[in-house]
């Protein structure tokens, strides 16, 4: 299905520009005349075949109930005849009359009684050799059967009797003397003309209860054609079937992570890109998001209980930016897509480009200085003073080999006083100083040295940024104290000369994402604070934040504690503060 030109919703069939995308190719290479012998569409099928089936149904229900009435019946008729051949038969008038010859015609006039009290269409009185003795056409009378007396068995008999008045349902009665032998029959019929005409009345009204069915089938399969145009957008099953495979090459063809709910919150749809950051597995479609992701801010954006776009979220092993977007198709809203895009790298390089940069300045203001102090050598050296350039030289060289010969003497990774001559350069271009602590000293506290830099850093740069950007005076007043000890454990401190935290921050300070300074382009905030406390909570270690005025932030790891081999993968720095 195509878009609309301004990027909106779809557009419905009936709606200007709709194009069937695979009908169109069609259209292009097809005669015009080729429309009107087109498939139908899948809602008018439905409506053909639902009604189709309801006639067939309908109409084989009625040949039903009509065979079973006729049957019911032809039943009922030929218990009702043997109700009055019975009747007939146990007459003593009939058996003494039969039994003499019926020399008054008593029998002719006894079965015309019963006939007109009974209604049958005939009663017929014969003797056991089947001479006739009643009958409704008086001619026959005194003429014998054309079929033998069933009855000589001394039992009752039903059946469709062909008879010389027609068709009919018949029962046939023995006569029995007193001595309990068979001296005759009656046979009384019910034609065929009585029973047909209530078999009629009956059709009628199966006929029009079959026509309610019909009404009502064709209101449903129009109201249900309705439905399903409306659920399937007016789309056909091919240009469905086409849109799934668009929609599942497209699902897992691109490298950024998605998840489809539906407004229930239940997953529609999620790619292999999304199960890896998120850690699902197993069969997911339909069940409810927020019960897959552990409680927290990540659950929070993912459910959009917490809204925002492009926001910074860090899970154990990788920074995600998450933007959730409402999905809304006819006007009507089907759910939200939610992306999630992998920038552990691209964090982690952007920061290592930036640490760079920090350094080249520091560099190229050393550089300054240096070819400042060569020319003062230089100038010595023109005048002929050799030895006051030989004591300025020595001066510098040991003016520049003292902080980190200090560091290296109190720590034993030479990576860590590496890391803080190399901040206290780039913090000292910003015109604040870096300190260590006089009682600082670091042999072996048992922590992965990785953790360390990260905490470190990222702590220091806090302090710098938060130093730097406040109003002040002097040097003293712009200063980041570091302390590191491992006496008991590894413990961290770093304090600074800015303006601190507020006593209601300090929980915020710890969120994913959370940042008092301005954003910078390229650059996400809020990391730094966060990826501590994910370190420290996977040594099972402390980390404390005071208030202001000051920054003061406290790390305190075990000894000996070691993280799981994904602990290194996050090493961004960052202030958060």
């Amino acid at each position: 299905m195509r878009g609309s030109p301004d990027g909106g919703c779809p557009l419905r069939r009936d709606q200007p520009g709709f194009e069937h995308p695979m009908t169109h190719p069609i259209r292009s290479r097809t005669p015009g005349r080729w429309r009107a012998w087109a498939p139908r569409q899948l809602a008018t099928q439905i409506l053909v075949w639902v009604l189709c089936l309801m006639v067939v149904t309908v109409a084989t229900g009625g040949l039903l109930v009509a065979y079973t009435r006729a049957n019911d019946l032809d039943r009922q008729y030929e218990l009702r005849a043997l109700g009055i051949a019975s009747t007939v038969a146990q007459m003593p008038a009939i058996a003494a009359a039969l039994a003499d010859g019926d020399p008054q015609h008593q029998i002719q006039a006894l079965a015309g009684r019963v006939m007109a009290g009974a209604h049958p269409s005939y009663v017929v009185v014969t003797d056991r050799f089947g001479t006739r003795y009643s009958h409704p056409n008086p001619a026959l009378i005194g003429q014998k059967l054309e079929e033998p007396v069933a009855v000589l068995d001394g039992q009752t008999h039903l059946g469709i009797d062909p008879g010389s008045l027609g068709r009919s349902a018949n029962a046939k009665a023995p006569i029995l003397d007193a001595q309990g032998r068979v001296i005759g029959q009656v046979s009384v019929g019910i034609l065929e003309t009585t029973e047909r005409a209530e078999l009629v009345a009956g059709t009628w009204a199966v006929v029009g209860f079959s026509a309610v069915v019909l009404a009502l089938g064709a209101i449903g399969s129009l109201l249900l054609a309705r439905r399903i145009k409306r659920v399937t957008f007016d789309l056909e099953p091919a240009e469905i079937a086409s849109l799934l495979q668009e929609r599942e090459a497209l699902l897992h063809g691109i490298r950024e992570a998605m998840i489809g709910t539906d407004d229930d919150g239940r997953i529609t749809a999620v790619n292999e890109e999304a199960r890896r950051l998120l850690g699902l597995e197993g069969t997911v479609i339909g069940s409810p998001l927020a019960s897959l992701v552990p409680e927290g801010r990540l659950r929070d954006l993912l459910t959009g209980k917490v809204g925002g776009s492009d926001e910074v979220v860090l899970t154990e092993d990788a920074v995600l930016v998450i933007n959730r977007m409402p999905v809304q198709l006819a006007g009507r809203s089907i759910g939200h897509v939610v992306t999630l895009r992998d920038r552990t790298e691209p964090e982690n390089l952007g920061r290592d480009l930036q640490s760079a940069h920090g350094l080249m300045n520091a560099l190229r203001v050393q550089e300054h200085e240096y070819a400042n102090r060569l020319h003062v050598v230089a100038g010595l050296l023109e005048i002929g003073d050799t030895d006051t350039a030989r004591g300025y030289l020595a001066q510098i060289a040991q003016g520049s080999a003292t902080l980190a010969e200090s560091l290296r003497a109190r720590f034993a990774a030479p990576e860590l006083a590496a890391l803080l001559v190399a901040k206290t350069a780039v913090a000292a271009e910003q015109d604040v100083a870096v300190v260590v602590a006089d009682g600082s000293h670091l042999e072996d506290a048992g922590v992965e040295l990785g953790t360390v830099l990260t905490i470190v850093g990222n702590l220091v740069d806090n302090g710098v940024d938060a130093v730097a950007g406040a109003p002040g005076g002097g040097a003293a007043e712009r200063t980041v104290t570091v302390l590191i000890d491992d006496t008991d454990g590894l413990f961290i401190s770093v304090q600074d000369t800015g303006p601190g935290i507020p006593v209601d921050r300090l929980q915020d300070v710890l969120t994913d994402g959370y940042s008092t300074k301005p954003a910078r382009p390229g650059i996400h905030r809020g990391v730094g604070l966060a990826l501590i406390n994910r370190l420290v909570r996977r040594h099972n270690g402390t980390l404390d934040v005071f208030a202001g005025p000051g920054g003061h932030v406290e790390v305190w790891l075990p000894t000996g504690a070691r993280a799981p081999a994904s602990a290194g993968t996050l090493t961004m720095e960052e202030g958060t503060a």
